[in-house]
């Protein structure tokens, strides 16, 4: 969902206003050796929790970075052409996202298809391809290191990835080198994944069959879930430690439990917190009445790689001076309001995932900067994050403050939990808008000749309404990505399918339409309000349609390889791209305009 022209001019009018009086000084911020930096925490951001990786169990470590280190080898984790600023460019981060079943989450006009974590569906046993694979070499490395199978999957809408890191979140969200202004907001619109609150606390069931992209998807739950109960020290400061749970051991089944031992150990932390710890050396204390209360049920996370060594350039962070950002400032959107993010961070020298602590010499950690919105009085926070290092933002912290995130010297995972508001985002929904479009279409069952059943406009705008969001909110988004969800797992193929089948009978109704507003005999309002609203539509989606195909043909995607090249669909001929459609969007809007004249 795009912001609107007030909106940015807005937005850069505070901006102009907050630059002009801070003029060349840099904004103080405090780090964990700094004097006050406790307080600073305690009275600024006691949104921000820390949960340190020794409170997590080493298996359940070594587990869920073998499952990121397993999807970055199968190529699983991809830049992302997104849409900043009416042009186009790459994500600075490679990412995946992974998710209920059937749910989608969108930011910067790109809406990313989840990978399902776990499903009981036979197809998706049969077809998911990452996970057999991601299966094979897990247990062939749990065979040569032990216990080091790993999966790293779990949603939060924003945590580091989602709250932090992940784009969609922090890495995805915001391209920082790309944007300039004080306050960049990620933009994530309404589309993207939600649950309603009585189903955040179902419990995520896991299939043995699902293989290593179940066990990956799961790794990365266990991790996060457990780093919840971690105890943070560190120079002048500390955290509160929590018990940790234990992790269940044995046979596939418990190797396909990390991911949702993290997910659910990070929303058990979230609430014993809160009801256990009334002050905290760096928690926060319970805010007033809050939307999201109870059990957390993650239902995406966003998988985030970035190894600063292979970025040619890096932008300074402008106000504070906190060194280079990975990713710029902003607030995580698209969550379900104040609804919890959680990451899980983990730092490595290279795919063997050697850590990144020790070894010859000292290497920067990362860090995550945080800032109270559009203020440049309060100081600026910045927490480092040791690898295994698990951060919270919760209460209002994403709404009222802005948070980045600043590189290290080594390579870094991380995987952003998100509870990601899905209204409009979900598989069940856009199917359930398709039949509400095509319930005001007959299909005669003798002679297969089609008839609408209702002309009245608000029926037929509103069947046109869908027919645009169907192909430029899912179809287009989809195929713009190439063929990476086809190349990981097979979930989407059949629904993507259908779903082309049911836009092509909306192109059919929009022909049924046009014939019944040329049609001679109608009455003159009528005729002219039908003609409007029809005009409108098509209008809308010609413009859109050349978009997407400059998007298509664009010099960036064409430096893509052919799997995940953008494809100019969807189209008529189900096996040939090159098959015209039935009818040129372009003359039928100067028939519109032309009848409309003559009324």
């Amino acid at each position: 969902m795009k912001r609107s022209g007030d909106s940015e001019r807005e937005k850069r009018r505070k901006r102009r206003r907050l630059l002009q009086e801070l003029g060349d000084q840099k904004i103080p911020f405090l780090g964990p050796s700094d004097r006050g930096f406790q307080h600073l925490w305690d009275s600024s951001y006691s949104g921000l929790l820390l949960r340190r990786s020794c409170s997590l169990p080493a298996e359940l470590h070594g587990r869920v970075q073998a499952a990121l280190l397993t999807l970055r080898r199968k190529g699983c984790l991809l830049k992302d052409l997104v849409r900043v600023r009416e042009r186009d460019v790459f994500t600075a981060v490679s990412r995946a996202l992974l998710g209920e079943p059937g749910h989608t989450y969108r930011y910067l006009d790109t809406r990313l298809f989840a990978i399902p974590w776990h499903s009981e569906d036979a197809e998706l046993k049969e077809g998911d391809r990452l996970t057999q694979c991601a299966k094979a070499e897990a247990e062939a490395k749990a065979g040569e290191e032990g216990d080091t199978e790993s999966k790293h999957s779990e949603d939060s809408k924003n945590s580091e990835g989602g709250d932090s890191e992940s784009r969609q979140s922090e890495e995805g969200d915001t391209e920082s080198k790309h944007s300039e202004e004080w306050d960049i907001e990620s933009k994530h619109s309404d589309e993207g994944c939600s649950k309603q609150e009585g189903e955040w606390e179902t419990e995520l069931r896991h299939s043995s069959e699902e293989g290593e992209s179940s066990q990956v998807k799961q790794s990365v739950s266990s991790a996060a879930a457990a780093s919840g109960h971690s105890e943070g020290k560190c120079p002048g400061w500390q955290m509160e430690a929590v018990s940790s749970k234990g992790t269940e051991p044995v046979g596939l089944e418990a190797q396909e439990k990390p991911v949702a031992q993290l997910k659910h150990s990070l929303s058990d932390y979230h609430i014993q917190d809160k009801e256990e710890h009334t002050s905290g050396q760096g928690c926060s204390q319970p805010s007033p009445p809050q939307v999201c209360t109870g059990p957390v049920k993650f239902n995406v996370t966003l998988l985030n790689y970035m190894d600063p060594a292979q970025m040619s350039q890096l932008k300074e962070e402008p106000y504070y001076g906190m060194g280079k950002m990975a990713v710029g400032w902003h607030h995580d959107e698209n969550l379900i309001t104040h609804s919890p993010v959680a990451v899980y961070s983990y730092s490595c020298h290279d795919d063997k995932g050697e850590s990144s602590e020790g070894g010859s010499g000292e290497k920067a950690c990362w860090r995550i900067g945080l800032k109270v919105a559009w203020d440049i009085h309060t100081p600026g926070l910045t927490l480092p994050l040791e690898s295994g290092d698990c951060y919270y933002m919760r209460d209002d912290l994403n709404s009222t403050h802005q948070h980045c995130v600043l590189t290290g010297d080594s390579a870094r995972f991380s995987s952003t939990h998100r509870v990601a508001e899905c209204s409009s985002g979900t598989l069940t929904y856009i199917q359930s808008r398709c039949q509400e479009a095509l319930s005001n279409l007959h299909t005669d069952p003798e002679t297969g000749s089609h008839s609408l059943l209702t002309l009245q406009p608000t029926t037929l705008q509103n069947c046109e309404e869908i027919h645009n969001e169907v192909e430029f909110e899912w179809l287009r988004q989809y195929w713009f990505q190439g063929q990476r969800y086809a190349r990981f797992c097979s979930w989407w193929t059949r629904p993507m399918e259908q779903l082309e089948k049911d836009w092509k009978l909306m192109e059919t109704m929009t022909m049924l339409f046009l014939a019944t507003v040329e049609e001679e005999g109608q009455e003159g309002e009528g005729r002219r309000e039908l003609a409007e609203t029809l005009l409108s539509a098509l209008t809308d989606r010609h413009q859109q349609r050349q978009t997407w195909r400059d998007r298509c043909h664009s010099s960036l995607a064409q430096t893509l390889p052919p799997e995940e090249a953008p494809v100019d669909r969807p189209f008529w001929g189900v096996d040939d791209p090159s098959m015209p459609l039935p009818f040129d969007l372009a003359d039928i809007i100067n028939r519109v305009e032309s009848l409309l004249w003559r009324m």
